[in-house]
């Protein structure tokens, strides 16, 4: 099929995606939601398409209407991305040994 990524460019919109993510902050919190843990996956098709699968910090996160919607736009000005579908699931449910070393340093865990 003409137009379809090779396996090296799939993952090469991957990496920006997460790096688009990078930008996405809780309100409420001073470290990027891909760093907190909140980002389960990040996966790009032969397409272009971007699927991400993501979680909250709880089912009552002020930011539930916000953040998902920007993670899909941010990685929709990936170069290259011609779809993202942003889920946002609750299992496993986030607790903080999912955050990056980074993030635990950051916030004093």
């Amino acid at each position: 099929m003409e137009n379809e990524l090779s396996t090296v460019e799939q993952r090469l919109i991957e990496a920006q995606a997460a790096e688009a993510i990078r930008t996405c902050y809780d309100p409420e919190i001073p470290v990027n939601i891909f760093d907190l843990g909140l980002i389960y996956e990040v996966k790009a098709n032969e397409k272009g398409e971007v699927h991400i699968v993501m979680t909250l910090t709880s089912p009552h996160c002020p930011a539930a209407q916000v953040l998902p919607k920007e993670v899909e736009t941010k990685v929709q000005a990936v170069p290259g991305v011609r779809g993202v579908h942003v889920e946002v699931t609750w299992t496993p449910g986030w607790n903080p040994s999912m955050m990056s070393e980074a993030a635990k340093l950051e916030l004093g865990f």
